[in-house]
């Protein structure tokens, strides 16, 4: 009697036994402060200044590798990103300017050129290069999770609200704080008559043979339909693209997600009649329908092109949907003449048929997973295919949810980098200096430094800072000035200068504050014309490309300040301006030309003499005056100006020459000096050795 029963509880021991951990954590719930969602670039980015400060993070990801966007796209693989890996630098920092692919870390070593030495990498190597970046970090990533719903919870627990994600699984993830960073995957399309004979850019055949001899019309004109028609430009017999704007090249627009003249070669086949062309027109306005085949040949021809293995389609044609007979959406067979533009204008440029139409219109952010109590808003730019965030990357309406990477682009969308590796690796880093502050209490990084080091330090800044430089009127340096000295907090959203406090914890002194752009002219030019640029500093202020500029505020703008700034200016109207001269090398480190023009700004601001003396004009000065000047004062006098000597020092001290106070301390007693030097390196001798 008893052995059934234990032969019933042994098997059921080992049914229990034999089921995977998820089973047993089907209903349970896993908690994290933060959650990441989504393991590609900006994820893994976030996730590395998580794991530096040692947070309680996890990654979640529903493939089963990192960066799996770029296993798929771009569909011809290659990449339009720049990979420069000589630039006559030994420079980490400076040489991130000219990186558009690494991930930002403390490993001097963890760049894509580990994996790719091309200018423009193979797309198969960035995921290879995101495996290596969170095997050699220790990321906390786990894979296989699909995160198919996300809602807010509120808790009555001091951590307030929260986001419940659930899987495929069932399985609940609860997190304090939420960053989304899953790009764009969803394909854009536009609904018309005949959208369903069209192909999509993520489905089309890759292989170029498949096109051969055969006419293409391409939906879009950006770089996935114009790398699409580079695939395809030595077998297609002809290529025609057509949207609604005019192409726009990168190299006048400043804007990188514009075309790229790696992908540009059809406008050579266009411009010297080779058959291919672009042509302007709504999208919704159009319908695709194929020739007047009657419907029984069309099916009797089908059977046979499958029995030999091969189907030749119809031809399209393009006409507009006012043209057509009927609008019930159906792809009618029965199209006459007098359907076609071509019965009313027999110069209408798209007038012959295709055998092909395809769609390139680029992606939108997925918003189905969000309900509504975490849906953020679409974006008011961007056709609304973005979520709407602030300036510091919050969603509209979802505290404590955070977009980060391509998806947050609505903030600066075409006008700077941040939808690209090389802009949003620092949106990144400022979106972790702001959670470090509200939740963790951790004041947004500054440096002191006395008054008399702030031009160097500027100067060794717009020379080699990528954040700035890549994210070009989105994210600046602000200095705060506290009277002898300052306080230097890099790469803040300009956007949100309203907020500044709030979001660094600083305060703003009676002094004001500078900020430090770096941005392009507002004057449009031939970009490859004559007189395109400025070399006359005088002129700085009409400079076209990018250069540095600073704004002198005596206290901090106003959101109405911000919304009602002049057009194309990054910030409101500024107590005072200075644009340093745009560069053909992108070195403002000249002597006449940059440093003489910022010190004598700096000056008119701070109301101080900010000129650099020798040791030998120090010493003169502070024997035949009561207050020598700040440089000598903030220098020469604490030894800076000349070599340690400690009978000199006693000697200028008993001689009533050291001032008292925090002015008379020795180098050893002020910690942010050496640091400063250890920081600035060889651009403080080059930069302040000089006595104009």
């Amino acid at each position: 009697m008893d052995s059934p029963i234990l032969l019933l509880l042994a098997l059921l021991v080992a049914l229990v036994h034999c089921f995977p951990d998820d089973y047993h954590s089907h209903n349970s719930t896993r908690h994290h402060d933060y959650c990441v969602l989504g393991a590609g670039p900006a994820g893994l980015q976030m996730g590395h200044f998580l794991s530096k400060s040692q947070r309680d993070y996890i990654i979640l990801e529903r493939n089963s590798g990192p960066g799996s966007f770029f296993n798929i796209y771009p569909r011809h693989r290659k990449l339009i990103s720049i990979n420069k890996i000589y630039t006559g630098r030994r420079n980490r920092e400076f040489n991130l300017r000219h990186d558009w692919n690494s991930l930002l870390s403390d490993r001097p070593d963890l760049l894509l050129q580990r994996v790719s030495r091309e200018l423009y990498p193979d797309a198969d190597s960035f995921p290879r290069y995101l495996s290596m970046y969170v095997k050699e970090l220790g990321l906390k990533v786990q894979y296989g999770v699909d995160i198919g719903k996300i809602r807010a919870s509120e808790s009555e627990s001091p951590r307030g609200r929260g986001y419940i994600l659930t899987d495929q699984r069932g399985l609940d993830y609860t997190c304090r704080v939420l960053l989304v960073s899953t790009g764009l995957w969803d394909p854009q399309k536009v609904q018309f008559e005949g959208s369903d004979l069209v192909e999509g850019y993520e489905s089309i055949p890759v292989d170029p043979e498949e096109y051969k001899d055969q006419a293409v019309l391409i939906l879009g004109k950006g770089n996935s339909a114009f790398e699409t028609a580079q695939s395809i430009l030595g077998r297609a017999s002809r290529i025609h693209l057509y949207s609604p704007s005019p192409v726009r090249l990168a190299w006048q627009t400043h804007y990188v997600g514009d075309l790229r003249a790696v992908n540009n070669e059809l406008l050579d086949t266009y411009q010297l009649k080779s058959l291919d062309g672009l042509v302007e027109g709504g999208l919704e306005d159009i319908a695709i329908v194929r020739n007047g085949e009657d419907e029984k040949k069309r099916s009797g021809r089908k059977k046979k092109c499958r029995s030999s293995g091969k189907e030749k389609r119809g031809k399209l044609f393009l006409t507009l949907a006012e043209l057509l007979d009927s609008s019930d959406g159906k792809n009618s067979s029965k199209v006459t003449a007098t359907n076609l533009p071509v019965y009313h204008n027999d110069n209408f440029s798209l007038r012959q048929p295709y055998d092909r139409v395809i769609r390139c219109l680029g992606f939108r952010f997925n918003f189905s997973i969000f309900d509504g109590s975490a849906r953020p808003p679409s974006s008011e730019g961007a056709r609304g295919r973005l979520p709407g965030v602030t300036a510091w990357y919050e969603g509209r309406g979802t505290p404590d949810l955070f977009v980060l990477g391509t998806a947050a682009h609505s903030r600066d969308y075409r006008s700077s980098a941040g939808g690209f590796i090389h802009g949003f690796r620092y949106t990144v880093r400022a979106v972790h200096r702001v959670l470090e502050l509200r939740y963790h209490s951790n004041s947004w990084p500054a440096i002191k430094l006395s008054i008399s080091q702030l031009q160097s330090w500027l100067l060794r800044r717009v020379n080699e800072a990528s954040g700035p430089y890549q994210m070009f009127g989105v994210l600046g340096d602000i200095i705060l000035l506290r009277g002898s000295h300052c306080e230097y907090l890099e790469e803040f959203p300009l956007q949100a200068l309203p907020q500044f406090s709030s979001l660094s914890g600083h305060q703003l002194s009676k002094h004001g504050l500078l900020v430090l752009v770096l941005q392009y002219g507002l004057n449009r030019t031939d970009s490859l014309g004559p007189g395109r640029a400025e070399s006359e500093w005088t002129r700085a202020w009409r400079s076209n490309f990018l250069h540095p500029v600073l704004y002198y505020y005596d206290k901090l703008p106003t959101k109405r300040d911000m919304r009602h700034r002049p057009v194309g200016w990054p910030l409101p109207r500024p107590k005072a301006v200075h644009h340093m001269i745009e560069d053909f090398l992108t070195e403002w480190d000249g002597p006449i030309s940059h440093s003489q023009p910022l010190r004598r700004f700096l000056e008119h601001c701070l109301h101080t003499d900010l000129r650099a003396f020798y040791a030998e004009s120090c010493f003169r000065f502070s024997l035949t005056n009561r207050k020598p000047p700040l440089f000598c004062r903030q220098g020469y006098l604490r030894k800076h100006g000349v070599v340690r000597n400690s009978q000199l020092w006693q000697h200028a001290h008993e001689a009533g020459l050291m001032l008292g106070g925090q002015d008379s301390a020795s180098p050893e007693t002020d910690p942010s000096f050496p640091d400063y030097l250890t920081r600035a390196g060889a651009s403080v001798s080059s930069a302040i050795n000089l006595d104009f």
